[in-house]
């Protein structure tokens, strides 16, 4: 803490020698040390309480920074799912006519039982090719 040296305090021990008193000077020094005691024990409590804070704030910032990309990650996700739902829902290439199932074909397809219809223009003749 302070830089003193041993001819210092030989210094400081024979001025308060000579101020106090022999009688009294066991007593001062005492009362001297446990004041310099406390003052260490308060210094330490500060810094404690300094890091403390500063470990506190630390682990709030780290928290933010937790919350924040938990967030970033829900709505990624919530994007993505709702692009995926998007593209199930409407396929980005055009889609293929569908093949006629039997119920289509049934409806369009004259069966035997019902009468064919004749057009106006009569029955269709097909010319013969000469064969050769």
């Amino acid at each position: 803490m302070f830089d003193v040296s041993f001819s210092e305090l030989l210094v400081i021990a024979v001025v308060a020698l000579l101020v106090v008193g022999p009688e009294k000077l066991p007593k001062v020094a005492r009362t001297a040390g446990a004041i310099v005691g406390r003052l260490q024990r308060y210094v330490a409590q500060v810094k404690e309480e300094v890091n403390r804070e500063a470990r506190f704030a630390e682990l709030q910032q780290l928290q933010q920074e937790i919350h924040q990309s938990a967030q970033d990650i829900k709505l990624a996700v919530e994007h993505e799912s709702d692009a995926l739902e998007a593209s199930i829902r409407t396929p980005s290439r055009p889609s293929k006519p569908k093949a006629a199932t039997s119920e289509t074909t049934k409806s369009k397809v004259p069966t035997s039982k019902t009468p064919k219809a004749k057009s106006a223009a009569g029955p269709k003749t097909r010319s013969k090719k000469p064969v050769s």
